[in-house]
């Protein structure tokens, strides 16, 4: 099939030629046909069912069905299984078959798309399926790229196109390619490009979007090709009339389908219970199945042959111990019904109709950008009402993302200060003057600068400033977009690089066009081009940027910006020793104020040591293995011995609610960590001001060793502070009222070693017990190492707040790892960019962000929306009713089924325990199906105990789904006893009323039919009114189908007792009349209404002793919430609900 291959040996390396066919069909490389569908019309069946049935419940049923079908063993028939069966498979094949058939269109509609191809000597239209490696293609403007391409040629000055690369990673922002020269020239021949024959030996195909290492062989040379000259599937063309490629990957074998693996299924907690649960109800079917084989035997050996004149034993079962043999077999499948088959069904509906609920959330949707909220998965509802952990990137996250370029240092000289109009200094925005750029047509009317004299010492050609500005000017990877009316529009791949490139052209300093290997920059309205002799790039290793630029007078500069960390390290040791302490020092200042920072530098190079250096790049350039590496040490060799420029502060202001968001979540019990590639007291600001860190706090303990020894020592120190701390605080308990601790979070037994070790009893008087914990990029590499991350883990599980700062993308999966393997808690992570992807996957549930960095997060996340402060309503209200749904529903569901199951094994008692039915069959298919599904789906879907507003005024009503109290195994038991006991009353209270009752007409009711309907409308009556008492939240749904499922059983009995079916087909419906002879006798009905007394009055009783004496966690938050509600109104004179500031008045736990 196209796009798929099977190779013999896994490929090491591409080899190809372009236009041969006969060379690169050796290789048996994939076409470009692709295909994500899962099924075809012919296979379908047998694919799907096969899928479904490694599903342990699945098999085990359809064992049962066969076991049916077996009459010496079965007292039911086949149809009681058989229907549930189909009805579950059936509902989840559609879905599925849905569900690819919409892929099945997507493949064809993408495969069936058209482009130009070179062939003999002109361009013929070709389906994108039809494509194969090695041929050379030609693009328009606007077109999807439809395969991965090597680009000949363009129509653009110096070969560049540009591309949107949305759809791959999803970053907006415009990128640059730009053709090899030696390509280049052939321009838009086609007849060159039929004959071209250039060799490509590359890499395999792999899934590294950023990452291409190959050599193009031609014409006697080799030229070493990287991932910018590289046009990957999935791009679009933009601002670009044309361009030439030549297909190097196809089809499956294209980066785009290589990033698109299914994704990794993530289970809940309660998932992975209900998995070991499922095994435990078999061994409890199995140990009934062999007391009733045991009793059965030994009723047939002590009573059976009392019988043997009329019910003489078969031939199959001459002796008693093969009857009590076949009675296992016939009690397996009588009492199957313990593993309801409809479960799982049930369950991914519910969370369906959740996701739903959370999708269409109006106050989840950000209108700014016209974001709804969207769950990406169906399988995590649940696992929203048990966070104990949230990991939270800063950048995007936290903040805005948007940059506006606030303050700077130039040797030695602070600028960016508020100052009004009588160069006074200012401490507010709105008091201050803008300075005036008038004069520079180019100046954008957004920019606002309040330090005149910065204006003044760029007006004055100050040289510092003018290589400042330049630096600025040059050193990026800015794309410029013409729009209609002519003016520029920066494209850059990171909002700090636009506000730097920005603020550089409102203090004069241009930059208006690039070229391959020049960039034109318009200093104080003269046009000046400079020469690009190589670009540095950026990664999150190196932290900084280089370019090498050669100036009109032919000077070589190299001009680089970075952090300062890794500038400072690479200055030149006679560097003015002043500049460097006074630029410290406002890079100090300007992080404490929250502010991003980067630090510039240059050097200027002789020709002689660029030569030699070039040598060496160009010589890495082409290497095939470790490329990368190889030019990071390059890289190392001429990035020293610079001199310090000065450095750059942009303002990143925090989201809207953030604030307020941090303090409801940490109300809720729930930890946050930051995890920020910021510096130290960039990320320590921000903390201050989100509510992370508090001035209640404590102590901030700050780890910031060089050395693994000094890292374990100052954790050491740090926890031996806290224990004599713990020590002191329980020398002297208060013990008054004190809602926050003693009441409302009850000690709780750790969990697992790791809990038992980090968490310290909680004294009353511990609210002013918390802490913080601050640490950075290399010393948590040392807190992570082998040795030390649980002591690490321990620090940080007794801190309030943790910070990590100038980590990089692998650290934040660790650091998640870590406490997601070493932690019994929910961890969630929720960050915007590519960098946080990696910690995204890593937890238990991942958030993305649509901010200004793309999509590349909300595309592998597991929940997306517009803002952070969404997170406090997806958690606290659509979490915790998610949980709690689920808790009662798998409550209720267990029980129902206990309770209509074991009927049949208490009858045994009377009837030799034969696995005689005590139902009608037709009774047994429909009960889950029809007469209890939709009451429980509707509670599980709809529920509410508290409202929404209820859930964010009070936090701590989130804390039982942390702690797991609504579904354990306490609660299971619970409600698995009920069913037994429920169980034992239905059948033994119709037992007894109807053993020697007559009918109004003196006739005898006591037979099998009537007793049968009868355990069946009581069964009926009582779960379904159950379900009522479980129900909190009241619509007209759940009137219609809780009460329409005590009334639908009527129809239905009548129906399948109906003289119509039973002369249709008289062995399938044997009850007929049973349905008029049972509802006609006023016996049944008191029968009915004393059994639903007997099983209700119980659980009304123990329910309201409970809430007296024994209140659950919500209970006792809103009855504090009344009290302290109470004593606000006693002891505060009325001011119509607002304070005398004027703000709203809001009091909660």
């Amino acid at each position: 099939m196209g796009g798929i291959c099977t190779k013999a040996v896994k490929e090491e390396q591409r080899d190809l030629i372009a236009n041969n066919f006969d060379y690169n069909s050796q290789f048996n490389y994939t076409e470009n046909e692709i295909k994500t569908s899962h099924y075809t019309a012919y296979n379908f069946i047998f694919i799907n069912l096969f899928e479904q049935f490694h599903r342990v419940v699945n098999i085990y049923f359809v064992a049962l069905l066969l076991l049916q079908f077996i009459p010496h063993i079965s007292s039911l028939n086949p149809i009681t299984t058989l229907i549930p069966i189909i009805i579950v498979l059936g509902i989840t094949a559609i879905k599925d078959a849905v569900d690819d058939v919409h892929r099945h269109r997507s493949d064809k509609a993408v495969n069936n798309r058209k482009t130009l191809k070179v062939k003999s000597d002109s361009l013929v239209t070709e389906r994108w399926m039809n494509l194969r490696v090695g041929d050379v293609v030609k693009l328009s403007n606007n077109e999807h790229i439809p395969a991965d391409l090597l680009l000949l040629s363009s129509s653009e000055e110096q070969n560049v196109v540009y591309i949107e690369t949305a759809d791959l990673d999803g970053e907006t922002n415009l990128k640059v390619r730009q053709a090899l020269p030696v390509t280049g020239e052939i321009g838009d021949d086609v007849k060159l490009f039929t004959s071209f024959n250039g060799k490509v030996v590359c890499e395999a195909p792999n899934n590294v979007l950023h990452k291409f290492t190959g050599n193009l062989e031609w014409k006697g040379k080799t030229i070493a090709i990287d991932n910018e000259k590289i046009l990957l599937r999935g791009c679009n063309l933009r601002n670009t009339t044309w361009c030439y490629g030549l297909v190097i990957f196809a089809g499956s074998d294209t980066k785009l389908m290589q990033n698109s693996g299914r994704r990794i299924l993530k289970r809940t907690r309660i998932e992975r219970f209900m998995n070991k649960l499922v095994w435990g109800i078999f061994l409890v079917l199995f140990l009934f199945s062999t007391l009733a084989a045991i009793l059965n035997s030994v009723w047939e050996s002590t009573q059976g042959n009392k019988f043997q004149m009329y019910l003489p034993w078969d031939s199959f079962s001459p002796n008693p111990q093969m009857s009590g043999f076949l009675m296992f077999w016939s009690n397996l499948i009588i009492l199957n019904t313990l593993v309801p088959i409809s479960l799982y069904v049930s369950m991914e509906f519910i969370r369906l109709g959740q996701s739903f609920y959370i999708n269409w959330d109006r106050k989840l949707y950000y209108s700014k950008k016209n974001l709804p909220a969207v769950a990406r998965t169906t399988t995590l509802n649940e696992e929203l009402g048990q966070v104990g952990y949230i990991f939270s990137d800063k950048t995007g996250t936290l903040t805005q993302n948007v940059m506006k370029f606030d303050k700077c240092s130039i040797n030695g000289k602070r600028y960016g200060d508020l100052y009004n109009r009588h160069r006074e200094r200012v401490r507010f925005e709105e008091e201050a003057t803008p300075v005036d750029l008038s004069n520079n047509e180019y100046a954008e009317r957004s920019f606002k600068f309040y330090d005149q004299r910065l204006v003044d010492e760029v007006s004055r050609g100050d040289h510092k400033c003018h290589q400042f500005m330049r630096l600025l000017a040059l050193c990026h990877t800015v794309v410029i977009e013409q729009t209609s009316d002519g003016s520029l529009t920066y494209r850059a791949q990171s909002p700090d690089e636009a506000a730097l490139v920005s603020a550089a052209r409102n203090f004069g300093y241009v930059f208006k066009s690039r070229t391959f290997d020049t960039i034109t920059v318009i200093e104080h309205g003269k046009s000046v081009t400079y020469t690009i002799l190589a670009v540095l790039e950026f990664n999150n290793t190196r932290k900084r940027m280089s370019v090498i630029v050669k100036d009109q007078s032919g000077k070589i500069l190299l001009l680089c910006k970075g952090a300062d960390s890794v500038i400072y390290e690479r200055l030149n040791q006679k560097n003015d020793l002043k500049v460097k302490l006074k630029t410290t020092k406002h890079l100090n200042s300007f992080a404490r104020s929250g502010l991003r920072t980067l630090c510039l530098a240059m050097k200027e190079i002789s020709k002689d040591e660029f030569d030699v250096w070039n040598e060496m790049f160009q010589k890495e350039r082409t290497a095939l293995e470790d490329r990368e590496d190889k030019l990071d040490a390059v890289y190392e060799e001429i990035e020293r011995d610079m001199v310090l420029l000065g450095a750059t502060a942009i303002e990143d202001k925090l989201q809207d609610g953030v604030p307020e968001t941090i303090a409801k979540l940490s109300d809720a019990n729930i930890k946050i960590w930051v995890l920020t590639g910021d510096k130290q007291e960039t990320a320590i600001n921000i903390g201050y001001s989100c509510n992370m860190l508090t001035n209640h706090m404590k102590k901030v303990f700050i780890i910031s060793g060089y050395s693994p020894e000094e890292v374990e020592q100052e954790i050491d120190k740090a926890l031996s502070e806290i224990d004599e701390d713990w020590k002191s605080s329980w020398g002297n308990v208060n013990t008054a009222f004190d809602l926050d601790d003693s009441q409302l979070q009850p000690i709780v037994p750790p969990s697992n070693k790791v809990e038992s070790e980090v968490t310290p009893p909680r004294s009353p008087n511990n609210r002013q017990r918390k802490y913080g914990l601050v640490i950075t990029g290399q010393p948590l590499a040392y807190a992570l190492s082998k040795d030390l991350q649980l002591h690490f883990l321990e620090l940080a599980s007794r801190c309030e707040a943790v910070i990590c700062c100038r980590v990089t993308p692998l650290q934040k999966a660790k650091v998640v790892e870590l406490v997601k393997t070493n932690k019994k808690e929910i961890t969630l992570a929720i960050g915007d960019g590519a960098n946080d992807v990696s910690m995204i996957k890593a937890a238990h549930i991942g958030v993305g962000i649509s901010g200004e960095e793309g999509t590349q997060a909300v595309l592998s996340s597991d929940f997306s929306f517009g803002q952070f402060r969404f997170l406090e309503r997806l958690l606290l209200v659509h979490g915790r009713w998610s949980y709690m749904r689920m808790a009662k529903f798998l409550g209720y569901f267990f029980y129902k089924n206990f309770a209509f199951t074991l009927v049949h094994f208490w009858f045994g008692c009377f009837c030799g325990f034969t696995a005689q039915s005590a139902y009608d069959d037709w009774f047994v298919a429909v009960y889950n199906t029809i007469y209890t599904a939709t009451p429980v789906l509707v509670l599980a879907i709809i529920e509410q105990d508290v409202d929404e507003e209820t859930c964010l005024r009070l936090p701590k009503l989130y804390t039982p789904g942390q702690r797991n109290e609504l579904f354990n195994k306490r609660i299971l038991s619970t409600s698995l006893m009920r069913g037994v006991l429920t169980s034992v009353v239905v059948f033994f209270v119709t037992y007894g009323a109807l053993a020697d009752t007559s009918g109004i007409h003196g006739r005898d009711v006591s037979d099998l039919q009537t007793m049968a309907t009868t355990l069946g409308t009581c069964i009926i009556f009582v779960v379904t009114f159950q379900i009522a008492l479980d129900t909190t939240f009241w619509t007209g749904l759940n009137h219609f189908f809780t009460w329409g499922s005590i009334a639908v059983i009527f129809p239905f009995t009548f129906a399948f007792c109906s003289d119509g079916l039973f002369n249709f087909l008289p062995t399938a419906f044997p009850f007929v009349g049973a349905a008029t002879n049972t509802y006609s006798n006023p016996t049944i009905w008191f029968t009915i209404l004393l059994t639903l007394g007997i099983c209700l009055m119980p659980v009304i009783a123990i329910r309201f002793i409970c809430s007296i004496f024994y209140p659950s966690t919500m209970k006792t938050v809103l009855r504090q919430q009344e009290q302290i509600d109470k004593l606000i109104s006693m002891t505060s004179p009325p001011t119509n609900g607002f304070t005398s500031d004027g703000q709203e008045k809001t009091t909660s736990l």
